[in-house]
């Protein structure tokens, strides 16, 4: 596990994997993350769940803008179609 990536690296690791896969659930990417770049990019969040670091996240936002939406249902992400609303990012 080599501890000089960033941010920006485990970012475009999950792009990739979405682009690979058409769709990115968070629990994968979260225990995929810890697994190849440690534990500095995930958290345990207040529910006691493991979280992918609020870095991470801000670099994902900034890499896919609004071309990728998150789909709160299903806890994934995914590439926005012409059926999703429009100005938001999360979806139902």
């Amino acid at each position: 596990m080599a501890s000089n990536h960033t941010a920006l690296d485990v970012a475009r690791w999950m792009l990739d994997q979405l682009d690979k896969q058409n769709c990115l659930y968070q629990e994968d990417a979260v225990c995929e993350i810890e697994k190849r770049f440690g534990h500095k990019f995930v958290y345990d969040n207040e529910n006691g769940n493991l979280s992918i670091d609020r870095s991470v996240l801000k670099e994902f936002r900034a890499l896919t803008g609004d071309d990728v939406i998150w789909e709160r249902g299903e806890k994934m992400w995914r590439r926005r179609c012409r059926t999703d609303q429009t100005g938001t990012r999360m979806q139902d």
